[in-house]
């Protein structure tokens, strides 16, 4: 604890945004720089609390060790700090643009106040790292010999195949995509988190031995069986890719498409990838409606507005959270309450408790949707039977996601599958075919990233002690 008064001395404070007015011009990140100063008084706020709940498995799954890296930078051990940060977590930089920081609601400091600025205190100790050229890549002294393969370059591939690679194994990661990086590449948009992020990371992994084999569809252009052949231990970290569709009248119509559809061609439009446009995910002149209230909703908005959209509706089936921590979620427990979020900032009408029932044609595409107002058991209100129509000529399904896709790899593979389709493993990340290993969203279903990382370590342990047996880890 840097200053015992901190908490009460300082009051929370986080980075600025640009102005809604600029940043809607822009696919670049919004955020002011914060100064060193302000950080150091943030970090002063963390409180000798005893028992910090904010590094316990449920405020943050990678278990960080919060008051110790708090502490250092208030001391300005800025590069201890960073290895206290990458001794729980591999990518800080992803968690701290792109985690809703279940750590902050677990805060002690949260109780009576404000909870610690953590994510912004984690994004700047690693932005410093690599600034300061701290961020150096960590090839193992020798290798072991052992070959692992790795399905999915996303948060939970790419953690395992790091602590794996450092372990000394050889390790090659399979990507479908032209690149890899997964939904950090292709799903996330770029204002949230731009791909350079990404890339100057995927190049310490490259430079650390990590083969990248991007293009290769495993179960589909490259047969999953040849993976047991060449592999001593194979890694499924495909993600839970399967959206929840709505099956609704006209949901085939031009210009209604499922959320994680419209981000991805956004981002290859960035990329320059002219054979991928589809002029009607193009929200550009367009009444935008949303459907679904949650992260991926959240990014459809601002890349909307991003777009040139003329309005966005968001609808949400449940009813309006309250402005405060609900009784029903008590500290330190994720709160249910209203969020608002910077997307929301840039314009958006939020409908709370109402159910889409039908996309309206006009010249063969959507042009509007009607909607019935559903009471908490999702019944309609007051009798209704044709519900009101609402202006629409681009309608996102954000609805979330069922689990990983079966058809070619986990097919292929054998595994077995739990009542909900995900991998079913034992406690050690095996499935239930040997050799085979399963990790994140595809082994618990959609989730946040920290999971996704956690799973990935995990992981990692468990198949370098499979390869090497119980006494040596990762």
């Amino acid at each position: 604890m840097g200053d015992p008064k901190g908490f009460i001395k300082y009051r929370r404070s986080t980075p600025e945004r640009l102005p809604v007015a600029e940043r809607i011009h822009s696919w670049k990140e919004f955020y002011q720089p914060f100064p060193a100063v302000k950080l150091k008084n943030q970090a002063a706020r963390c409180m000798d609390c005893g028992v910090p709940f904010c590094q316990s498995s449920s405020g943050c799954p990678v278990e960080n060790l919060i008051p110790d890296w708090n502490d250092l930078v208030f001391r300005d051990r800025w590069e201890d700090a960073l290895k206290s940060l990458h001794s729980t977590n591999n990518f800080p930089e992803f968690t701290g643009k792109l985690c809703p920081a279940p750590c902050e609601s677990a805060c002690v400091l949260g109780i009576p106040s404000d909870p610690v600025a953590i994510r912004n205190i984690e994004s700047a100790i690693i932005e410093r790292g690599f600034n300061e050229g701290w961020v150096r890549p960590e090839p193992p002294a020798k290798r072991t010999g052992r070959r692992v393969a790795i399905i999915g370059s996303g948060p939970c591939g790419l953690a395992a195949a790091q602590q794996l690679s450092r372990a000394g194994h050889s390790v090659t990661v399979f990507e479908k995509a032209a690149k890899p990086g997964g939904l950090l590449r292709y799903g996330i948009p770029e204002f949230k988190m731009e791909k350079t992020v990404l890339d100057r990371r995927l190049d310490q992994l490259r430079a650390e031995g990590i083969e990248f084999r991007t293009g290769t569809h495993v179960g589909v252009s490259f047969p999953a069986e040849a993976l047991r052949s060449d592999f001593d231990a194979v890694c499924v970290a495909s993600g839970a890719e399967r959206a929840r569709d709505l099956p609704i009248r006209g949901r085939d119509l031009r210009g209604v498409h499922l959320a994680m559809d419209y981000l991805i061609h956004q981002n290859l439009t960035l990329e320059g990838a002219p054979s991928e446009l589809d002029e009607s995910m193009n929200a550009y002149g367009k009444h935008v409606v949303v459907i679904g209230g949650g992260d991926t909703g959240s990014d459809c908005i601002g890349t909307a507005h991003r777009q040139g959209c003329l309005s966005v509706t968001q609808l949400e089936i449940l009813p309006e959270p309250p402005m405060e921590r609900s009784p029903n979620t008590p500290w330190p427990y994720w709160p249910m309450r209203l969020r608002t979020s910077h997307a929301h900032e840039e314009g958006c009408d939020r409908k709370w408790n109402v159910s889409a029932t039908e996309c309206i044609e006009k010249n063969g595409a959507v042009h509007a949707l009607r909607m019935l107002k559903v009471n908490d058991r999702f019944e309609p209100e007051g009798g209704q039977e044709s519900g009101v129509e609402i202006r629409a000529d681009l309608v996102l399904l954000a609805v979330g996601f069922t689990g990983p896709v079966t058809e070619g790899l986990i097919q292929q593979l054998g595994v077995g599958l739990d009542t909900r389709g995900n991998l079913v493993t034992d406690a050690r990340y095996m499935t239930t075919v040997n050799g085979v290993f399963a990790a994140g969203d595809a082994r618990r279903g959609a989730s946040l990233i920290v999971w996704a990382i956690a799973e990935g370590r995990k992981m990692a342990d468990a198949v370098h002690q499979y390869l090497t047996g119980p006494s040596e880890n990762t």
